[in-house]
């Protein structure tokens, strides 16, 4: 049986060439970066080169990255790191309900210890209004925290804009970047994002690294102790060979941008026509227009989601929910909850494809057609 995967969204298989090159960097870079003889310095030379290039990628400085296990870290440190460093200035947070949850979980513990959060709502599509932003921001406002692109939905966010209305506050913005990385492109000056976050397994890079971008002159307090590394931001020896392999995926992913929009936006039509033509009864959950090319969440009413992703499993098809799912119980959709509500079909019913390296259109035909059967089989 033909196994495809469309579960990108939550990690991408690591480009063969990225493979090759770590593999390379393993056999041949040793030395601790930090270390002051020529060992050292080779390898402190590939990690500044390897940095430089993931900084070019969103118009940034090599001294503006650090380097981080991920997109969790990345996250963490830009919320813990400015709402400690900035403590002294005020306690207020604003975010979205429909965050990653490094960010929500990071946010709620801030909760716990005196800080005061403000969660945004969503609109239907799961769009943040900047009126509400507006309304939100007070003079003891200290950060404001909104995802780039929704990983379970797709949905853009107003990012430049929420960027422009923050200019001439104090407020420190961050985004989280992870999903829209190598899809969107993306400038910290055009955006006027004081921090970024950015993990390498989302391009098909090696998992355990990412970075965070931090504009010079944001206040950001360390979260790990111990050595100096990344400017004493970070506390760490570096991990050079998953560092030089992220910046070879983020080289791949820059040249072939253009084709894998259109390729994803392919895929997402031809999934949807042939959607129609089996006349399947399905909605959209997300913004049509305003969205990551990869991500297609689909609401199949009549249908269960357990069902839906066990029955799909055994056809072949690896796709997944924003549902967590538990023995005989299933927590529901956080995005999807702030999008229709508590009680809403959709959190029952709707699943997440999503888009990356390797696949075909016939993949995408053949998985179309899989759905359709699964779906006419399992409506009640």
């Amino acid at each position: 049986m033909n196994k495809i995967y469309l579960d990108h969204a939550a990690t991408s298989p690591v480009h063969p060439i990225v493979i090759e090159k770590m593999v390379q960097s393993m056999n041949r870079i040793y030395g601790n970066p930090s270390s002051i003889h020529s060992i050292g310095r080779d390898a402190r030379k590939e990690l500044d080169q390897s940095r430089e290039i993931l900084a070019k990628s969103i118009g940034a400085k090599e001294q503006e990255i650090i380097l981080t296990a991920g997109g969790t870290e990345a996250d963490n440190l830009a919320i813990f790191g400015t709402a400690y460093a900035r403590k002294n200035e005020g306690n207020h947070i604003i975010t979205s309900q429909i965050e990653h949850h490094a960010v929500l979980h990071a946010c709620q513990k801030l909760e716990k210890e005196g800080f005061e959060v403000t969660y945004l709502p969503v609109n239907e599509n799961g769009v943040i209004s900047i009126d509400d932003v507006k309304r939100a921001l007070r003079d003891d406002t200290i950060l404001v925290t909104l995802i780039f692109g929704n990983n379970e939905v797709g949905t853009l966010q107003p990012i430049k804009e929420i960027g422009d209305l923050l200019k001439d506050h104090l407020a420190s913005f961050h985004t989280d970047a992870v999903q829209a990385y190598g899809l969107v492109p993306l400038s910290v000056d055009e955006l006027h994002v004081d921090l970024l976050s950015v993990s390498s397994h989302k391009i098909n890079g090696p998992k355990g690294i990412g970075f965070l971008f931090q504009k010079k002159g944001t206040k950001l307090s360390p979260q790990l102790f111990g050595g100096q590394q990344e400017k004493k931001r970070r506390a760490g020896t570096e991990n050079v060979p998953a560092t030089i392999a992220f910046a070879e995926a983020v080289k791949i992913s820059e040249q072939t941008i253009v084709e894998k929009v259109e390729t994803y936006k392919q895929f997402k039509e031809t999934m949807i026509e042939i959607l129609k033509n089996e006349e399947i009864q399905f909605k959209l959950n997300g913004h049509e227009k305003f969205a990551l090319p990869h991500i297609l969440n689909i609401s199949f009413p009549h249908t269960d989601v357990e069902s839906l992703l066990v029955n799909l499993d055994v056809e072949g098809l690896a796709v997944s929910s924003g549902s967590a799912c538990t023995a005989g119980s299933i927590d529901p959709s956080h995005v999807l909850v702030a999008m229709y509500g508590e009680k809403a079909e959709e959190l029952r019913n709707s699943i997440r494809f999503s888009f990356g390296y390797g696949l075909t259109i016939q993949d995408i035909e053949e998985a179309a057609k899989k759905t359709a059967k699964v779906v006419k089989r399992l409506v009640k």
